[in-house]
Protein backbone atom coordinates (compact mmCIF):
# COMPACT_ATOMS: atom_id res chain seq x y z
CA UNK A 1 0.00 0.00 0.00
CA UNK A 2 1.22 3.32 -0.96
CA UNK A 3 2.20 5.69 1.84
CA UNK A 4 -0.38 8.61 1.13
CA UNK A 5 -3.22 6.21 0.94
CA UNK A 6 -3.14 6.07 4.86
CA UNK A 7 -2.02 9.65 5.13
CA UNK A 8 -3.08 11.75 7.30
CA UNK A 9 -4.12 10.36 9.73
CA UNK A 10 -4.81 13.20 11.75
CA UNK A 11 -4.90 17.73 11.34
CA UNK A 12 -2.39 18.78 9.15
CA UNK A 13 -1.14 22.29 9.85
CA UNK A 14 -0.35 24.97 7.21
CA UNK A 15 2.34 27.16 9.25
CA UNK A 16 2.35 31.29 8.38
CA UNK A 17 5.20 32.99 9.43
CA UNK A 18 3.52 35.43 9.88
CA UNK A 19 0.41 37.03 12.37
CA UNK A 20 -3.34 36.74 11.34
CA UNK A 21 -4.01 39.37 8.45
CA UNK A 22 -1.56 39.67 5.97
CA UNK A 23 -1.00 38.48 2.28
CA UNK A 24 1.11 35.34 3.84
CA UNK A 25 -1.84 34.14 5.90
CA UNK A 26 -5.04 34.92 3.27
CA UNK A 27 -2.96 32.37 0.86
CA UNK A 28 -2.84 29.87 3.77
CA UNK A 29 -6.69 30.45 4.28
CA UNK A 30 -7.30 30.46 0.87
CA UNK A 31 -6.99 27.20 0.19
CA UNK A 32 -7.46 25.23 4.17
CA UNK A 33 -10.40 24.48 3.79
CA UNK A 34 -10.74 23.09 0.39
CA UNK A 35 -7.73 20.68 1.60
CA UNK A 36 -9.63 20.08 4.29
CA UNK A 37 -12.36 18.46 2.36
CA UNK A 38 -9.96 16.61 -0.09
CA UNK A 39 -7.61 14.80 2.64
CA UNK A 40 -10.36 14.10 4.40
CA UNK A 41 -8.55 15.58 8.11
CA UNK A 42 -9.04 19.27 9.01
CA UNK A 43 -6.13 21.41 7.86
CA UNK A 44 -5.37 24.57 10.51
CA UNK A 45 -3.74 27.13 10.08
CA UNK A 46 -1.07 27.88 12.83
CA UNK A 47 0.24 31.59 12.64
CA UNK A 48 3.85 31.66 14.00
CA UNK A 49 5.04 34.90 13.52
CA UNK A 50 9.05 35.46 14.11
CA UNK A 51 12.06 36.80 12.08
CA UNK A 52 10.41 36.97 8.76
CA UNK A 53 9.39 33.53 8.15
CA UNK A 54 12.38 31.83 10.23
CA UNK A 55 10.32 30.75 13.18
CA UNK A 56 7.74 29.03 10.99
CA UNK A 57 10.29 27.71 8.60
CA UNK A 58 12.20 26.03 11.50
CA UNK A 59 9.65 24.29 12.95
CA UNK A 60 8.64 22.42 9.71
CA UNK A 61 11.88 21.78 9.18
CA UNK A 62 12.00 19.99 12.39
CA UNK A 63 8.79 18.00 11.55
CA UNK A 64 9.12 15.34 8.94
CA UNK A 65 6.19 13.29 7.84
CA UNK A 66 3.97 16.50 6.10
CA UNK A 67 1.40 16.87 8.91
CA UNK A 68 3.20 20.29 9.20
CA UNK A 69 3.16 22.58 6.20
CA UNK A 70 5.19 25.70 5.37
CA UNK A 71 3.01 28.48 3.75
CA UNK A 72 5.64 31.39 2.91
CA UNK A 73 6.29 34.38 0.55
CA UNK A 74 9.80 35.80 -1.14
CA UNK A 75 11.44 36.13 1.97
CA UNK A 76 11.93 32.58 2.42
CA UNK A 77 14.14 33.03 -0.10
CA UNK A 78 15.75 36.23 1.07
CA UNK A 79 16.69 35.27 4.96
CA UNK A 80 19.58 33.29 4.26
CA UNK A 81 21.37 36.08 2.57
CA UNK A 82 20.32 38.95 4.60
CA UNK A 83 19.87 37.58 8.32
CA UNK A 84 23.17 37.63 10.46
CA UNK A 85 21.88 34.34 12.23
CA UNK A 86 21.56 30.93 10.52
CA UNK A 87 18.28 30.78 8.26
CA UNK A 88 16.74 28.11 6.49
CA UNK A 89 17.93 27.13 3.07
CA UNK A 90 14.99 27.49 0.86
CA UNK A 91 15.79 24.77 -1.32
CA UNK A 92 15.99 22.11 1.73
CA UNK A 93 11.80 22.27 1.49
CA UNK A 94 10.01 20.33 -0.40
CA UNK A 95 7.86 22.31 -3.24
CA UNK A 96 4.10 21.59 -3.40
CA UNK A 97 2.89 24.12 -4.95
CA UNK A 98 2.32 27.86 -5.93
CA UNK A 99 -1.10 29.41 -4.20
CA UNK A 100 -1.39 32.60 -5.87
CA UNK A 101 1.32 35.74 -7.32
CA UNK A 102 0.64 39.31 -6.89
CA UNK A 103 2.41 41.89 -9.41
CA UNK A 104 4.45 44.87 -7.36
CA UNK A 105 3.44 48.49 -8.18
CA UNK A 106 5.36 51.72 -7.88
CA UNK A 107 3.22 53.87 -5.89
CA UNK A 108 4.11 58.02 -5.08
CA UNK A 109 2.02 60.01 -2.80
CA UNK A 110 -0.61 62.18 -5.35
CA UNK A 111 1.64 65.46 -4.39
CA UNK A 112 4.24 63.82 -5.92
CA UNK A 113 5.76 66.05 -9.03
CA UNK A 114 5.89 62.29 -11.15
CA UNK A 115 3.44 61.10 -13.39
CA UNK A 116 5.54 58.62 -15.17
CA UNK A 117 8.40 56.48 -15.36
CA UNK A 118 10.87 59.20 -17.06
CA UNK A 119 9.67 61.64 -14.46
CA UNK A 120 9.83 59.60 -11.32
CA UNK A 121 13.56 58.79 -12.66
CA UNK A 122 14.45 62.79 -13.00
CA UNK A 123 13.00 63.24 -10.03
CA UNK A 124 14.48 60.91 -7.53
CA UNK A 125 17.91 61.54 -9.14
CA UNK A 126 17.60 65.13 -8.42
CA UNK A 127 16.71 64.76 -4.73
CA UNK A 128 19.20 62.18 -4.01
CA UNK A 129 21.47 64.23 -2.92
CA UNK A 130 19.05 65.03 -0.13
CA UNK A 131 18.51 61.57 0.80
CA UNK A 132 15.60 60.61 -1.40
CA UNK A 133 14.01 58.08 0.52
CA UNK A 134 10.90 55.16 0.02
CA UNK A 135 9.42 53.15 2.61
CA UNK A 136 9.97 49.01 2.79
CA UNK A 137 7.94 46.42 4.74
CA UNK A 138 10.84 45.82 6.35
CA UNK A 139 14.75 46.13 6.42
CA UNK A 140 16.17 43.15 4.58
CA UNK A 141 12.51 41.82 3.15
CA UNK A 142 11.75 41.64 -0.61
CA UNK A 143 10.03 45.25 -0.91
CA UNK A 144 13.53 46.11 0.57
CA UNK A 145 14.72 44.12 -2.24
CA UNK A 146 12.90 44.56 -4.76
CA UNK A 147 13.66 48.40 -4.39
CA UNK A 148 17.11 48.27 -4.65
CA UNK A 149 16.88 45.87 -7.99
CA UNK A 150 14.44 49.01 -9.55
CA UNK A 151 17.06 51.34 -8.54
CA UNK A 152 19.97 48.64 -10.01
CA UNK A 153 18.00 48.62 -13.18
CA UNK A 154 17.29 52.17 -13.86
CA UNK A 155 20.94 53.49 -12.97
CA UNK A 156 19.63 55.33 -9.95
CA UNK A 157 22.18 56.80 -7.30
CA UNK A 158 22.15 54.98 -3.68
CA UNK A 159 18.48 55.80 -1.97
CA UNK A 160 17.42 55.99 1.35
CA UNK A 161 15.52 52.98 2.69
CA UNK A 162 12.91 53.68 5.59
CA UNK A 163 11.96 50.19 7.43
CA UNK A 164 8.67 49.27 8.76
CA UNK A 165 7.64 46.15 10.70
CA UNK A 166 4.87 45.50 7.85
CA UNK A 167 3.52 46.61 4.39
CA UNK A 168 0.68 48.32 6.17
CA UNK A 169 2.44 50.90 8.08
CA UNK A 170 4.70 51.85 5.35
CA UNK A 171 1.66 51.98 3.05
CA UNK A 172 0.33 54.22 5.42
CA UNK A 173 3.31 56.65 5.79
CA UNK A 174 3.04 56.99 1.63
CA UNK A 175 -0.63 57.86 1.85
CA UNK A 176 -0.24 60.24 4.44
CA UNK A 177 2.56 62.23 2.59
CA UNK A 178 5.97 61.14 5.44
CA UNK A 179 7.68 59.19 2.54
CA UNK A 180 7.66 59.68 -1.22
CA UNK A 181 7.26 56.55 -2.76
CA UNK A 182 6.97 52.55 -2.02
CA UNK A 183 6.90 49.25 -4.21
CA UNK A 184 4.36 46.79 -2.80
CA UNK A 185 2.08 44.17 -3.55
CA UNK A 186 -0.87 45.10 -5.77
CA UNK A 187 -3.58 43.21 -3.78
CA UNK A 188 -2.34 45.62 -1.22
CA UNK A 189 -1.85 48.63 -2.45
CA UNK A 190 -4.94 48.74 -5.51
CA UNK A 191 -7.74 49.82 -2.46
CA UNK A 192 -5.39 53.07 -2.39
CA UNK A 193 -4.92 53.90 -6.00
CA UNK A 194 -8.71 53.23 -6.14
CA UNK A 195 -9.22 55.88 -4.01
CA UNK A 196 -6.77 58.22 -5.32
CA UNK A 197 -4.81 58.24 -2.04
CA UNK A 198 -1.52 56.62 -3.89
CA UNK A 199 -0.26 57.39 -7.53
CA UNK A 200 0.89 54.28 -9.71
CA UNK A 201 3.86 54.16 -12.03
CA UNK A 202 4.42 51.04 -13.26
CA UNK A 203 3.56 47.10 -12.10
CA UNK A 204 6.06 44.49 -12.30
CA UNK A 205 4.29 41.49 -14.24
CA UNK A 206 4.85 40.37 -17.61
CA UNK A 207 1.42 41.88 -18.47
CA UNK A 208 -0.88 45.01 -17.25
CA UNK A 209 -2.85 44.62 -14.20
CA UNK A 210 -6.41 44.15 -15.06
CA UNK A 211 -7.07 46.64 -12.39
CA UNK A 212 -5.01 49.11 -13.71
CA UNK A 213 -5.27 48.81 -17.71
CA UNK A 214 -3.36 52.71 -17.88
CA UNK A 215 -0.32 51.82 -15.76
CA UNK A 216 2.53 50.56 -18.30
CA UNK A 217 4.12 47.33 -17.18
CA UNK A 218 7.86 47.67 -16.35
CA UNK A 219 8.42 45.33 -19.53
CA UNK A 220 6.97 48.15 -22.03
CA UNK A 221 8.77 50.38 -20.51
CA UNK A 222 12.08 48.96 -20.79
CA UNK A 223 13.90 48.08 -17.57
CA UNK A 224 15.46 45.03 -18.20
CA UNK A 225 15.11 42.08 -16.22
CA UNK A 226 12.44 43.26 -13.61
CA UNK A 227 9.35 40.93 -14.45
CA UNK A 228 9.12 40.10 -10.83
CA UNK A 229 6.15 39.09 -8.60
CA UNK A 230 5.46 38.08 -5.10
CA UNK A 231 4.56 34.58 -4.32
CA UNK A 232 2.92 32.85 -1.79
CA UNK A 233 3.95 29.31 -2.08
CA UNK A 234 3.68 25.66 0.06
CA UNK A 235 6.50 23.56 1.19
CA UNK A 236 6.74 20.50 3.02
CA UNK A 237 9.91 19.31 5.29
CA UNK A 238 12.71 18.28 3.27
CA UNK A 239 12.62 14.55 1.45
CA UNK A 240 8.90 14.09 2.09
CA UNK A 241 8.03 11.39 0.09
CA UNK A 242 6.61 11.92 -3.30
CA UNK A 243 3.31 10.27 -2.76
CA UNK A 244 2.48 12.41 -0.09
CA UNK A 245 3.90 15.75 -2.13
CA UNK A 246 1.32 14.38 -4.93
CA UNK A 247 -1.77 14.40 -2.70
CA UNK A 248 -0.64 17.40 -1.22
CA UNK A 249 -0.54 19.00 -4.02
CA UNK A 250 -3.57 17.68 -5.60
CA UNK A 251 -5.48 18.70 -2.28
CA UNK A 252 -4.05 22.43 -2.77
CA UNK A 253 -4.73 22.61 -6.78
CA UNK A 254 -8.37 21.44 -5.47
CA UNK A 255 -9.05 24.25 -3.14
CA UNK A 256 -7.53 26.76 -5.50
CA UNK A 257 -9.98 25.50 -7.61
CA UNK A 258 -13.24 26.48 -6.11
CA UNK A 259 -14.43 29.51 -7.94
CA UNK A 260 -15.75 31.33 -4.97
CA UNK A 261 -11.70 31.02 -3.69
CA UNK A 262 -10.22 32.20 -7.27
CA UNK A 263 -12.97 35.25 -7.29
CA UNK A 264 -11.62 36.50 -4.20
CA UNK A 265 -8.36 36.23 -5.39
CA UNK A 266 -8.55 37.78 -8.33
CA UNK A 267 -10.95 40.44 -6.97
CA UNK A 268 -7.80 41.52 -4.10
CA UNK A 269 -5.70 41.77 -7.05
CA UNK A 270 -3.30 38.71 -7.03
CA UNK A 271 -3.37 35.75 -9.77
CA UNK A 272 -4.80 32.29 -8.87
CA UNK A 273 -1.30 29.91 -8.62
CA UNK A 274 -2.01 25.86 -9.01
CA UNK A 275 0.05 23.42 -11.09
CA UNK A 276 2.88 21.28 -10.08
CA UNK A 277 5.35 21.20 -7.67
CA UNK A 278 8.51 21.93 -9.99
CA UNK A 279 6.63 25.30 -10.85
CA UNK A 280 7.03 26.18 -7.45
CA UNK A 281 11.12 24.60 -7.20
CA UNK A 282 11.50 26.76 -10.32
CA UNK A 283 10.39 30.48 -8.84
CA UNK A 284 12.22 29.25 -5.49
CA UNK A 285 15.65 28.48 -7.20
CA UNK A 286 14.97 31.71 -9.54
CA UNK A 287 14.38 34.04 -6.47
CA UNK A 288 17.13 32.47 -3.67
CA UNK A 289 19.83 33.17 -7.09
CA UNK A 290 18.34 36.73 -7.30
CA UNK A 291 18.11 38.25 -4.56
CA UNK A 292 21.65 36.91 -3.26
CA UNK A 293 22.76 39.03 -5.64
CA UNK A 294 20.78 41.93 -4.70
CA UNK A 295 21.45 41.48 -1.32
CA UNK A 296 25.41 40.97 -1.67
CA UNK A 297 25.88 43.99 -3.99
CA UNK A 298 23.84 46.47 -1.60
CA UNK A 299 25.08 45.08 1.39
CA UNK A 300 21.97 44.64 2.50
CA UNK A 301 21.02 42.95 5.88
CA UNK A 302 17.73 42.58 7.90
CA UNK A 303 17.51 43.80 11.02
Amino acid sequence: MALAAAWPTRAVNLVVGYPPGGLTDAGARFISNGMTKSLGQPVIVDNKPGASCNVAANEVLRTPGGLKLLVANPSLTINPHTFSAPSPDPTAFTPIGLILESQYILCVHPSAPTKNLAEFVAWAKAESNKGFSYATAGAGGNTHLMMEYFRERMGLPKLSPVPYKGSAPAIQDVVGGQVPCLLDAASLLIPFIATGKLRPILVTGSTRHPALPDVPTATELGIKDFNMTAFIGLWGPPNLPADIVQKVNTAMNFALADPAIRDTITKNGDSVGGGTPERLDTITKANYKLWGEVAKRNNIRSE
